[in-house]
């Protein structure tokens, strides 16, 4: 009998290290798309996660084998009542990277801000504004600080969820121009994203806690005559050097991590929740009743977690823009 040779691939991706909880449930944005020659705007949005359901749509694609026939594709649901862009930040660039020179709050802040930071009690906004101003030309980029307002969505909250988001324009002035006329007013998700666009959606994962290494990585169960252990590695390493290197399965932190799904489709962006919410509402959330949009596929995090959108960092070249027509939403109960 032939020797086969033996086939023993490691479990586990290394791609996500290290595993550790994130700080908080609103991930955090660390890159933004080049905005050059188009319309100033915010280059993202946040909404809440409601749920998944099934839509059918038809085939367009030119090359399919498929070409004019329906296929279901599993479809993701978010909230994304208006949010309140209340401060405008000037950066200047330092040998160190980006640094915050000015911030203009807005004159009108809402009270449920009051909720998530402390507010100042006498704010003179007249003279933070022509001070940011006067600095306007020493700026590279200007950032905004919007906060949700849950009270809009299904969330059972009123702490509202701060985050910042880059403004995208030609030039600096066009985006203090931009961040100028919506600072203190809402702005709601059909302003930032068409129908067709491709977006990144980062979000807080599902945690599950401490496990060990076979739910953690996936590693195999010892046999039963196993020493010590079974449900582990049979070696962590060598005595000498006496060190453990970080490509062995260890027990730790399972889920809640910070993830970025790239390349989600928005398919469609309406106004009526109710008109796609299943009858008895999603799981665990409920009724959708103001603006939200419908995602092509899953997205990290679970339901009522913030998800954060972002126009697509590297989109992909053979998608060019084409709304897919959907002809069928499910509003089957999930119950």
């Amino acid at each position: 009998m032939a020797h086969r040779k033996k086939h023993a691939p490691r479990r586990g991706s290394l791609a996500f290290l290290p595993r550790g909880r994130a700080p908080k449930f609103v991930p955090r944005i660390k890159n933004w798309p080049s905005w050059e020659g188009k319309e100033p705007r915010l280059l993202g949005f946040v909404g809440y996660k409601a749920g998944m359901t099934h839509a059918v749509y038809t085939i367009e694609h030119p090359n399919s084998p498929y070409l004019g026939q329906e296929k279901i594709m599993p479809v993701t649901v978010i909230d994304t009542p208006p949010v309140k862009p209340f401060s405008m930040r000037g950066y200047s660039t330092t040998p160190y990277g980006l640094k915050l020179d000015v911030e203009v709050m807005a004159d009108n802040l809402s009270e449920d801000l009051r909720k998530a930071i402390p507010l100042p009690k006498k704010y003179d906004h007249k003279t933070k504004m022509k001070e940011f101003e006067s600095k306007l030309e020493s700026f590279v980029e200007i950032r905004m600080l919007v906060h949700t307002q849950p009270r809009l969505a299904g969330v059972s909250k009123k702490k509202p969820d701060i985050m910042e988001y880059k403004v995208g324009a030609s030039s600096v002035q066009d985006a203090f121009e931009y961040a100028k006329g919506i600072l203190g007013a809402d702005v709601r998700v059909a302003d930032i994203l068409n129908e067709g666009t491709l977006i990144d959606t980062i979000a807080v994962t599902k945690g599950h806690g401490f496990q060990g290494p076979v739910r953690r990585w996936g590693i195999r169960i010892l046999q039963h005559k196993s020493r010590k252990t079974k449900r582990g590695v049979g070696c962590i390493g060598p005595w000498t050097p006496s060190n453990i290197r970080y490509s062995v399965p260890r027990p730790g932190q399972t889920g809640f991590h910070s993830r970025t799904s790239f390349n989600n489709e928005v398919l469609r962006i309406g106004e009526r929740g109710e008109e796609i919410t299943p009858s008895g509402g999603f799981v665990n959330y409920g009724i959708v009743r103001g603006d939200y949009v419908i995602l092509w596929g899953s997205v990290p995090g679970t339901v009522k977690r913030p998800v954060r959108l972002r126009f697509a960092i590297r989109p992909k070249p053979s998608h060019k823009g084409m709304v897919t027509k959907v002809s069928y939403i499910s509003t089957v109960s999930k119950q």
